[in-house]
């Protein structure tokens, strides 16, 4: 005997409002919450060093860099999720009265995982793509030095590179920094297996 369940969709509001007191993060994409994968300390390390290494004022323009915990609004796909780490040029546009929903990101850097991966270099990339002010997606393996980069040309079209040495220095196109792939995954230990 096969019991079906019936899916529970939720509007964005509801979801909003659960957020607030949830004790893991969750993901909306369009009516439904998917509970995010929990993130291993590798990918926290990776995170952090990039994170840790971005200036906040380069070429006497501010930016803004978050990780982990503020929400990107993506309304073409009634989509909200929470990048590894995400850079703002200038101030934060937000999508409500509250402080922890953006709608502006320009750079957004995910750490791929097993479990993530597909996702993020397939749907993900096309949701946030949407975003008008989205220039550039970073894509960095945790289990090798491995960095995918993505820069918009022009509407629809997007130059792809990658980077697979220690090192390497990846070099960023919408905003003037670059790191060297040993400063991203500073104290990294790829013989952890924990997924």
């Amino acid at each position: 005997m096969v019991i079906q369940t019936q899916k529970q969709y939720y509007s964005p509001e509801e979801y909003l409002e659960l957020e607030e007191t949830a004790e893991y993060k969750n993901e909306y994409r369009d009516g439904e919450i998917i509970p995010m994968t929990g993130g291993t300390t590798n990918h926290n390390k990776i995170a952090g060093n990039f994170y840790k290494k971005f200036p906040s004022t380069i070429e006497g323009q501010n930016y803004d860099v978050y990780i982990g915990d503020v929400k990107v609004s993506i309304p073409n796909y009634r989509l909200y999720t929470y990048p590894d780490v995400m850079v703002i040029k200038g101030e934060p546009i937000y999508e409500s009265k509250g402080k922890n929903v953006v709608t502006n990101p320009t750079l957004i850097v995910e750490v791929l995982s097993n479990y993530t991966k597909n996702y993020d270099r397939t749907d993900k990339f096309k949701f946030y793509r949407s975003i008008p002010t989205f220039q550039e997606y970073i894509l960095i393996d945790q289990y090798s030095f491995a960095v995918e980069q993505f820069i918009k040309q022009a509407a629809g079209q997007w130059l792809f590179k990658e980077y697979e040495s220690e090192d390497a220095v990846l070099v960023l196109d919408s905003v003037n920094f670059q790191i060297p792939l040993h400063d991203i995954y500073e104290r990294v230990n790829f013989e952890l297996s924990e997924e």
